[in-house]
């Protein structure tokens, strides 16, 4: 009864980020985003494995440029982002998304797409999404303020798995039924009309006060890394997260060589198959908010951590029929931890970093995770080639299946409660 009584709490009005018009707005507009990334993360690599004959080094360059820009750019434009408005970036990034995604069918219908197209249109719009990844988590502590904070994260992390589930399935079925370019064309809509829903937003905060007085760009990028890299509690978040998302990245590099080639499965398999993981990522984000108040916000992300995420050691175990089913719920379960991770890591570094920092700080979280992408794409192809494909998945598997570690040792473990200071202007 006690954990019933738990389950329903009734949330407090004030909790709900839905109050905020320009957080329905963004929710709309990265909503649509998410849906044209996801669909594109499909259709990219299965252009260059079907219509290209790539191989695993290839495939890994590919999934590496679209995530490289976050290693090169990562770090100013987070510094950058807390000097400006946020609208006019986030717009800009989807325009520049969807013009990059529509050149892909137009090279199909000419009959002269290449590898080449393919590598500067994934890291172009890695470029982008810099922009459009940082200035969106910077500008919705400004949008919500500090009571509807978790709430708004974890709407956000479920409408991410969401967007996983559909555009990766429905990616999948593009692909098998109306071939890969018609997939990156829907990409390119999508990303457009996001950019369209951007123009309602009425409410644009503004950069912080006194901009005149900034120190240089150099100086404000070291004192975000400081921030970050600083603070125990923020560098095992910052840690666990990216060895999260280096070994996921090995396993997704090699998923859709091994579907296609080496069971010979169709294009929707794989769509599905990753689809599974978005479901788990949805679980997750809708489990994180009630067991964080049950078990604590620390001690969520490491107790889940040590009881779900040895569960991607079943991935490596894909094959055709039983063992399908298995690697999927092993792949499930262990995305289902990242959502929990999501909500709560995302909530608890918001948290603890200050108004001016909120934007470098982000940028330093993403320039670490999203250069584990790039590097766990480098990692997964040049493995592939060394030891072939599924000793690769054992080594991405084992990564993400130890990726908990961190926060498992450091005194995020031991935190109860959220902290009390927050990052709004």
């Amino acid at each position: 009864m006690l954990g019933a009584r738990w389950m329903r709490r009734r949330p407090d009005p004030a909790e709900s980020p839905w109050r905020f018009t320009d957080f329905n707005v963004l929710f709309r507009s990265a909503s649509l985003s998410q849906l044209a990334s996801n669909t594109g993360y499909v259709a990219l690599p299965l252009i260059a494995v079907t219509a290209l004959r790539a191989g695993p080094a290839e495939v890994g360059a590919l999934a590496a440029l679209s995530t490289a820009a976050f290693l090169l750019i990562g770090l100013p434009v987070g510094a950058w982002v807390d000097r400006t408005r946020h609208r006019q970036v986030l717009i800009v990034a989807d325009v520049a998304r969807a013009v990059l995604f529509a050149t892909i069918p137009v090279a199909w219908w000419l009959d002269s797409l290449t590898m080449q197209q393919l590598y500067a249109v994934a890291f172009a719009s890695g470029a982008a999404t810099v922009f459009f990844d940082v200035g969106s988590q910077s500008v919705l502590p400004r949008i919500v303020g500090p009571a509807a904070l978790v709430r708004a994260n974890a709407a956000i992390v479920t409408m991410i798995a969401l967007a996983n589930v559909a555009g990766r399935g429905a990616g999948g079925a593009l692909v098998q039924l109306l071939t890969a370019p018609v997939a990156a064309l829907c990409s390119a809509i999508a990303y457009l009309l996001s950019a369209v829903t951007l123009t309602r937003m009425t409410r644009v905060p503004r950069a912080p006060a006194g901009t005149e007085a900034r120190p240089r760009l150099g100086v404000q990028i070291v004192e975000g890394l400081r921030h970050v890299l600083g603070h125990a509690e923020l560098r095992a978040l910052a840690l666990t997260a990216t060895l999260n998302n280096l070994g996921s990245q090995v396993i997704n590099t090699m998923l859709p060589i091994l579907f296609v080639r080496g069971l010979d499965l169709p294009a929707g398999a794989l769509g599905t198959f990753w689809a599974a993981g978005g479901a788990g990522l949805l679980i997750g984000a809708r489990c994180a908010l009630p067991t964080a108040r049950r078990l604590g916000y620390g001690r969520n992300l490491a107790l889940i951590g040590l009881c779900v995420a040895p569960a991607a050691l079943l991935v490596p175990l894909v094959d055709r029929g039983p063992l399908l089913w298995l690697a999927g719920a092993g792949w499930t379960l262990a995305l289902c931890k990242t959502g929990m991770d999501n909500v709560v890591g995302v909530s608890l570094r918001q948290r603890m970093t200050p108004p001016a920092l909120v934007g470098r700080m982000n940028a330093t979280f993403r320039f670490l995770l999203t250069g584990a992408l790039a590097l766990g794409a480098v990692l997964g192809g040049v493995l592939g080639e060394l030891i072939g494909v599924r000793g690769t998945l054992w080594v991405g598997a084992v990564i993400l299946a130890l990726a908990f570690v961190p926060v498992f040792v450091s005194p995020v473990r031991r935190r109860r409660e959220l902290p009390t200071a927050l990052a709004v202007t």
